[in-house]
């Protein structure tokens, strides 16, 4: 149900934007009430950002081309790309890679190396399960680029997993609890970046090397790795078909995003 009123702001204000299920749909379709309300959005002043979990290979000529936008925090706040260019980047090292790679195989973790340029992952027949196996086929019809775990030190910033056995995972996170941050997305996968990195913190990060104040904010998500951008920003807006965490923390529920989701969240913003 929609929150309290938001009044029509009388300065600048920046837009973060989840993608999928805030901009794009399971078809990967973008509304065209979406496109104009991002394009009217800018004309009027307004900063429009995705931020998003999935790191820069991810973020390819499908987005890109849909809409244009001033910029992109990628990859749970570990890359930002604004203007065109990467004003900040923090990737894993080579020494930091291997020691993750070792702790997958010893608590026998599934999982995609995410970095920027491409993916890394084993090939689905030497997955410890089913489950993420199945996961990763329907991964590489998507066409994002990637290449084998032996070729990923040095070159991802994050990673996704599967955990499916508790004891396994609750080894795993205690010894990685001091290094890692992990993000519950629910029935066992879990979203993984270095420590105090998350969406939240590329905002915070954004804001500071734009010279901007947090009470120029405002976020838009649906998701439980949403749930830290929505907590930082000064205006949380969650999508009409959120998970239940996302909807107890936002100011306002807009409609799903069939449904002009992001128009009416700009219209109750007052950007347009």
């Amino acid at each position: 149900m929609p929150g309290r009123m938001c009044r029509a702001f009388f300065y600048n204000m920046i837009i973060f934007l989840d993608i999928d299920g805030t901009l794009i749909d399971e078809k990967h379709s973008m509304p065209e009430s979406t496109m104009q309300a991002i394009a009217q959005a800018r004309e009027n002043g307004h900063i429009c950002m995705i931020n998003t979990g999935r790191a820069g290979s991810m973020v390819g000529p499908e987005i890109r081309g849909l809409v244009e936008l001033d910029g992109f925090v990628m990859g749970c706040g570990t890359m930002i790309e604004y203007g065109g260019r990467t004003i900040f980047q923090r990737g894993f090292t080579v020494a930091e890679a291997e020691i993750i790679i070792a702790a997958l195989r010893k608590y026998q973790v599934d999982a995609v190396l995410e970095g920027s340029e491409r993916c890394f992952f084993n090939p689905p027949e030497e997955m410890y399960t089913k489950e993420f196996a199945d996961f990763v086929t329907r991964w590489m019809t998507l066409g994002y680029p990637w290449d084998t775990v032996d070729k990923s030190p040095g070159h991802f910033d994050k990673f996704y997993c599967y955990m499916g056995n508790q004891v396994l995972r609750d080894g795993f996170m205690q010894e990685f609890g001091d290094r890692l941050d992990f993000v519950d997305r629910e029935h066992g996968y879990y979203e993984v970046t270095p420590k105090g990195f998350s969406k939240a913190s590329g905002i915070r990060t954004l804001v500071q090397l734009l010279g901007l104040s947090m009470e120029e904010t405002a976020a838009i998500g649906d998701s439980n790795n949403d749930l830290s951008m929505l907590e930082c920003v000064h205006h949380a807006i969650a999508m009409g078909k959120s998970s239940q965490k996302v909807l107890d923390v936002a100011d306002y529920v807009t409609t799903d995003i069939r449904e002009n989701g992001i128009w009416n969240a700009f219209k109750w913003l007052g950007v347009i």
